[in-house]
């Protein structure tokens, strides 16, 4: 079903709220999971409602944290989240690398002990709005085997990248570092199709067709994946003294737990570099030179990255954001949670 973006916020910070996060910090997280919902990735927006609403009730999410910015150095800085809602910590410790980079070109600012913090393009773009370029990367679940391996050791490891244009328009990456998202399998599986043998392994770690076997997915272009997620690790992980590869616990493993997740800004400001308007007009003529490409055989047209989120902000925008009716239902319902994540295995359904 439709739902207009400024109804969908309303529910979704309410349901925050209630679960037991502050009026302040459910609005930021209900900011966040919108951002995802409007852009078309509906695995990091309100269909994780839930799932939070249940860890927060639960204790896995302290709902009173004692935020605090350490600045280590002109340009660099590590923000303490406490154990609190990583979507709301992770959008305070961009602002603070924001306001550094402005100030002396560069910040590099590290997240401690946070939770999950979805859709991290977000925090990119608030650096893009302002005339700034950043990168954001983060750890997440193990998941994924090393190339070679049988057993998961790294998790899809997220990078995004973001940088503005003269026109108002802004190069989006956000990427996994596996071929293929875990929801994707999530997918198959309740249609009962297969998957192509380059996405997963099972339990022997070998390639599989099923989906119902899976046991660990695969790193894109196998050792360069590896090679990235190993990146991710260290310097969201290892760099801020916090669990690393195997070590960082499950979303599902307890949610009375702190996640003790980690992530990492990294802001530059182009004016410390080069002129910025002409900077700004190099991206929109790199944007432009990409669309005039002459597509290959079954394209239409070559995109810029980013640009595929476009129309679908243009398409919700004029006619609502598309959700699940269950998730719309249990939105509008006095629902808090349906206690259901706990201790259930990330492969499991």
């Amino acid at each position: 079903m439709r739902v207009p973006k400024e109804e969908l916020k309303r529910l979704i910070k309410n349901k925050l709220h209630k679960a037991g996060l502050s009026e302040s910090h459910a609005d930021t997280a209900a900011d966040v999971l919108v951002f995802a919902d409007e852009r078309g990735i509906h695995s990091h927006g309100s269909m994780r409602v839930d799932y939070y609403a249940e860890r927060i009730a639960k204790g896995g999410i302290n709902t009173n944290p004692n935020f605090n910015f350490e600045k280590t150095g002109p340009c660099s800085g590590v923000f303490h989240a406490d154990g609190g809602n990583g979507l709301v910590a992770a959008k305070e410790a961009m602002v603070e690398a924001i306001n550094i980079a402005k100030e002396n070109g560069v910040a590099i600012v590290g997240v401690e002990n946070m939770s999950h913090s979805g859709a991290i393009s977000y925090f990119t773009n608030m650096a893009a709005d302002q005339d700034l370029v950043a990168l954001s990367i983060t750890l997440s679940d193990p998941m994924v085997v090393p190339f070679g391996g049988s057993e998961p050791y790294y998790g899809t490891n997220p990078i995004a990248f973001a940088a503005p244009s003269s026109d108002g328009r802004k190069i989006t990456l956000d990427m996994a570092t596996t071929v293929q998202a875990w929801g994707k399998i999530l997918y198959a599986r309740s249609k009962n199709e297969s998957i192509p043998d380059t996405w997963a392994v099972d339990e022997k770690g070998e390639p599989t067709t099923d989906p119902h076997k899976v046991n660990a997915l695969l790193p894109i272009a196998g050792p360069k994946g590896y090679g990235l997620m190993m990146m991710v690790d260290v310097l969201s992980g290892i760099l801020l003294g916090l669990p690393f590869g195997s070590r960082v616990t499950s979303m599902y493993s307890d949610l009375s737990e702190y996640r003790k997740l980690g992530q990492l800004h990294i802001v530059i400001n182009p004016s410390y570099f080069t002129d910025i308007n002409q900077f700004k007009q190099n991206i929109t003529t790199t944007m432009n030179d990409l669309n005039n490409i002459k597509p290959a055989p079954g394209f239409s047209k070559v995109l810029y990255p980013g640009q595929n989120f476009d129309a679908v902000i243009e398409d919700y925008q004029t006619n609502g954001i598309e959700i699940v009716d269950d998730i719309y239902n249990y939105l509008v319902s006095d629902v808090v949670h349906f206690n259901k994540y706990n201790n259930k295995s990330p492969f499991a359904e």
